[in-house]
């Protein structure tokens, strides 16, 4: 009886041990245990890759917009200078420009003849001559360049509506035969001014020595004098 009892012993301590162990395999095991282990990465791993992507797109969206958003101000400070610009061409108080001007030209034979030159403003043109002698030229040789002989001159003269000015022309003041035959006079109201006028003289002069007036109101004052 006693051999039996002890074997029965022996087989329950064996048996619950197997038990145990099987316990501790399956703890060990649990397929949930991997499931949540799982679980746990993946979502870190997720997060980060959609975070990097969402920084990457919100940092170009940015920058785009910045750049559109500064060739908009650009393109308004260009159209500003451009309406300044404008103002000025179409205003008043400016210098006169030779483009400002409408000119006609008419032979007299008064001091033994010369050309009279008319000045008067383009309609909505409002400007001043200050500078009190125009330049005048036959040809671009430097003989053809017109000397002023300081005659009239108001400083300065103000054109608009139907004001004129008046400046005289004589293309010969010597006596000899010389001299050069032209049937266009060149005209600008200074010396660099990069849009002169060429008149179309009313018959051909001979040129040689030639001299021009001031600028005045009174055409009177307008005739070339050798003093």
């Amino acid at each position: 009886m006693r051999s039996r009892l002890a074997a029965r012993s022996a087989r329950l301590v064996l048996a619950a041990a197997a038990v145990t162990a099987l316990a501790a395999t399956t703890t060990a095991c649990d397929p949930d245990d991997v499931a949540d282990a799982g679980s746990s990465t993946a979502p870190s791993a997720v997060a980060s890759a959609g975070s990097g992507g969402s920084d990457s797109s919100s940092s170009g969206s940015p920058s785009t917009s910045g750049s559109s958003t500064g060739g908009s101000g650009s393109s308004g400070s260009t159209d500003k200078a451009g309406d300044s610009g404008g103002g000025k061409k179409g205003g008043y108080g400016q210098s006169c420009g030779t483009n400002d001007l409408d000119f006609t030209v008419t032979s007299e034979s008064q001091a033994g003849g010369y050309y009279l030159v008319t000045a008067k403003a383009k309609p909505g043109i409002t400007c001043y001559l200050e500078i009190n002698t125009p330049s005048v030229s036959f040809g671009s040789g430097a003989d053809g360049v017109a000397s002023p002989v300081g005659q009239g001159g108001e400083d300065p003269i103000k054109l608009t509506g139907s004001a004129v000015a008046y400046t005289g022309i004589n293309p010969k003041t010597t006596d000899s035969n010389a001299g050069k035959e032209f049937e266009n006079v060149i005209i600008a109201t200074t010396d660099d001014d990069p849009n002169p006028a060429e008149l179309k003289l009313p018959d051909t002069a001979n040129v040689d020595k030639p001299i021009v007036t001031n600028w005045a109101t009174n055409r009177a004052e307008a005739v070339p004098v050798i003093v």
